[in-house]
């Protein structure tokens, strides 16, 4: 009775609200007119978002915020610097100043402002804008994106590289851009995992999906006496064979390549990280995946999940529209709540489930588990 009477409300209020006449009257009367203004600036951002989102990727495309924290300078200068007339060079600063990236001084120059300084110490964020063009072609025509009636994306064509990298490990070429971005969006939370899981008590981590090593190079400096074993595909693994050995971890880590469910995941480790991995893959996979993991681990041994999760609070629209879009586009995955995971891990055989909060959870969110001897559920 209780949801049927919230139910009438909803449509009562829907059908007054979609009234012009009401609309206007919102606007004017004072009890109402804060809502009403707020409601027309959200629902102009959102027709605007695309613009505002290609205003900051070419920011990032021209250099600008690396340009201007040498300095502040005048659009002139800028223009001289970018190869952009002074008007055109103007029309973006004033764009990306409207947008909080820049500030313009009292003097005409302009200056980096908090969200702009933010992305200069973080060039990982800048590589992930970057990528994001292939989504933006995809989301030409959503509609048909949601019907199915586009073809391959080019999102889809991007993680072909797994194709490549199956292969022989030294044609690497491929899978070089892929490499590059999965380290960048590693970088963004490697300290916050290890900040709330300090690997203490554990002697060899086994990172799957560990790209070219990013997520190990940092574990390796969190924890000097720990070893490092990495699983990717071969020529990913070859790859990250040879980054670790330049950064002095050679003599600490091993790599593994191969592809689950094919290929057994190499055994000896007592703790398992799977880091921005599972949200990659369809539920079928993801069982898969982790009865290899739980097969791999010891008795009591510990599988680490770090992703980014739906119903986190205030992170909705990230794991519903962005995630929600971002990998229909890729052709697989999706974001799950922190109960679909424990009932996953729990089929698979893991127990003691628990989060650990991380510093910033709408990046990522943890969960730790533990190998109990039978599988639960197969």
């Amino acid at each position: 009775m209780r949801d049927s009477w919230r139910a009438r409300w909803r449509a009562f209020r829907s059908r007054t609200i979609a009234k012009p006449a009401f609309q206007r009257w919102a606007a004017g009367f004072p009890l109402t007119r804060g809502v009403a203004r707020a409601n027309t600036r959200a629902l102009f951002d959102l027709c605007a978002g695309f613009v505002y989102s290609q205003t900051l990727f070419a920011c990032v495309r021209l250099d600008l915020f690396h340009l201007l924290a040498e300095a502040p300078l005048q659009a002139d200068a800028v223009a001289v610097r970018t190869g952009l007339t002074p008007a055109r060079a103007e029309r973006l600063l004033k764009a990306a100043a409207a947008l909080d990236l820049l500030a313009r001084l009292p003097d005409g120059r302009f200056a980096l402002a908090d969200l702009g300084a933010a992305l200069v110490g973080n060039p990982s964020v800048a590589a992930m804008i970057e990528h994001h063009a292939l989504l933006y072609a995809d989301l030409a025509d959503p509609v048909a994106l949601l019907r199915g009636e586009t073809g391959a994306t080019r999102l889809s064509r991007y993680w072909a590289y797994a194709d490549a990298a199956r292969g022989d490990p030294t044609d690497a070429a491929p899978v070089a851009a892929y490499g590059a971005l999965m380290g960048a969006s590693q970088d963004l939370i490697a300290d916050d995992i290890l900040e709330a899981y300090p690997l203490r008590g554990h002697r060899r981590l086994l990172d799957v999906g560990g790209g070219e090593g990013a997520f190990l190079k940092r574990a390796a400096a969190h924890a000097p006496d720990l070893r490092l074993m990495l699983f990717d595909l071969p020529a990913v693994a070859a790859r990250a064979a040879a980054g670790l050995t330049e950064t002095g971890l050679g003599s600490r880590a091993e790599t593994f390549g191969g592809a689950f469910p094919d290929d057994p995941l190499p055994r000896g480790a007592d703790l398992v990280s799977l880091v921005r991995v599972v949200h990659d893959h369809d539920d079928d996979k993801v069982r898969a995946l982790l009865r290899a993991v739980h097969t791999a681990l010891p008795p009591g041994g510990t599988l680490l999940i770090a992703e980014p999760l739906a119903g986190t609070p205030g992170a909705e629209a990230m794991a519903d529209a962005y995630f929600g879009f971002y990998l229909l586009a890729m052709g697989s995955g999706r974001c799950r709540t922190a109960a679909e995971l424990t009932s996953l891990l729990a089929e698979a055989g893991f127990d003691d489930v628990r989060e650990i909060t991380t510093r910033r959870p709408l990046l990522t969110r943890l969960l730790v588990s533990k190998r109990v001897d039978t599988v639960l559920c197969n």
